[in-house]
């Protein structure tokens, strides 16, 4: 009798043993499937946001003054006030490039030494449970690269705007619980413009592109 008892509570733990498994592999799965990518989108979105948010805060205190275009570009005009020639200032984009490239390298090394925090009731959509957080890093991946780009605008009657862009793309690697993703952010920032009356001159000197600066990790 004893011995029939012995084996009937072995049986039945092995069975709770079991459904403890399969309960745990149901809520596994569940969260792998239902709860890890909303929790992975929004840490993406958080990490763009923190991202973007230090490299125009570099921008803005690396270019404390707004900049003069003309110390940017060198405009040229023939005897009629036509203008005939556009010419970068490429020694003074370097620079701007090099600097810029530099501190967003600190500031990015900075954030990497630090956990950000997204509060999981923004993947349950709830105000009313309070949820712990999860914790996110932030790792600077390869190189910053600084480019500058351009843009003609028509702006009226014989009105163009040429407006110029000061271009960051850095790639980083996010870290959440069970999940790492890499991505590349890039940040378009206006820095100068003017207004050009008449033609835009069909032969002018583009401003460098394409891996200006590449400061590498």
């Amino acid at each position: 009798m004893k011995y029939y008892l012995y084996i009937l509570k072995r049986k039945r733990l092995v069975l709770w043993l079991i459904a403890l498994l399969l309960v745990g592999l149901y809520i596994y799965k569940y969260i792998d499937k239902n709860i890890v990518p909303t929790v992975v989108a929004i840490s993406q979105i958080r990490a763009r946001a923190i991202t973007s948010e230090a490299i125009n805060a570099t921008i803005k205190n690396k270019i404390k003054r707004d900049i003069n275009y003309n110390d940017l570009i060198f405009v040229k005009y023939d005897n009629e006030g036509k203008v005939t020639l556009m010419q970068a200032n490429t020694i003074l984009m370097n620079n701007i490039a090099a600097e810029v490239a530099l501190e967003v390298q600190e500031q990015l090394k900075m954030i990497s030494e630090s956990v950000i925090k997204v509060p999981l009731r923004n993947a349950f959509d709830t105000q009313l449970i309070n949820l712990p957080s999860v914790r996110i890093k932030i790792i600077p991946q390869g190189a910053v690269s600084v480019d500058f780009a351009t843009e003609f605008e028509s702006t009226g009657i014989n009105q163009t705007r040429h407006r110029i862009y000061i271009i960051v793309v850095t790639d980083i690697k996010m870290i959440v619980p069970l999940e790492s993703e890499n991505m590349r952010i890039t940040t378009n920032i206006p820095i100068a413009e003017t207004i050009i009356v008449g033609d835009v001159p069909e032969q002018y000197v583009n401003i460098p592109k394409e891996g200006l600066f590449n400061i590498v990790k």
